[in-house]
């Protein structure tokens, strides 16, 4: 997995400043809930809250479209203070996510799937570490204000 530099630094800037884009699309501007089937990366961009199951601490993670794959997300997850490189996408529902702390190579991986009803706003899955194959459940909620 490789990285740019320059989205690693605009995205581990922006989940210490809670900064977010002029021009962020909106995809729940449409008055209806979109199916989880239905739920494009465009969906997840925004901050997120992560909470894992047997681990004490949760992550915020920060979502946006990815540079150089259409139809992708990247960002980086803060988990007090620990930075990490995030790629992934979402398709038919289905949640998949690689997390890296030097942008060459996989730290974790993220699976899951979004939760019918809650219009994309909530993920749940298994996220495991790659070094010492500990597994644990995880739930992701986009945080109020990032549609």
């Amino acid at each position: 997995m490789k990285i740019s530099y320059a989205i690693i630094l605009i995205a581990v800037c922006a989940i210490g400043t809670g900064a977010r884009g002029q021009n962020h699309p909106n995809p729940s501007s449409t008055a209806s809930c979109p199916l989880a089937a239905d739920i494009s990366p465009v969906h997840l961009y925004g901050l997120w809250r992560a909470e894992f199951d047997g681990l004490p601490q949760s992550a915020t993670i920060l979502f946006e479209r990815h540079a150089e794959l259409a139809g992708s997300v990247s960002g980086g997850v803060n988990r007090d203070g620990v930075k990490a490189l995030l790629a992934g996408d979402v398709d038919q529902g289905e949640f998949t996510l690689e997390e890296s702390l030097d942008g060459q190579r996989i730290a974790a991986t993220w699976l899951g799937a979004v939760v019918e009803g809650s219009c994309g706003k909530e993920i749940r899955g298994i996220w495991n570490n790659t070094s010492n194959n500990a597994s644990y459940p995880f739930v992701l909620r986009k945080q109020p204000g990032w549609q």
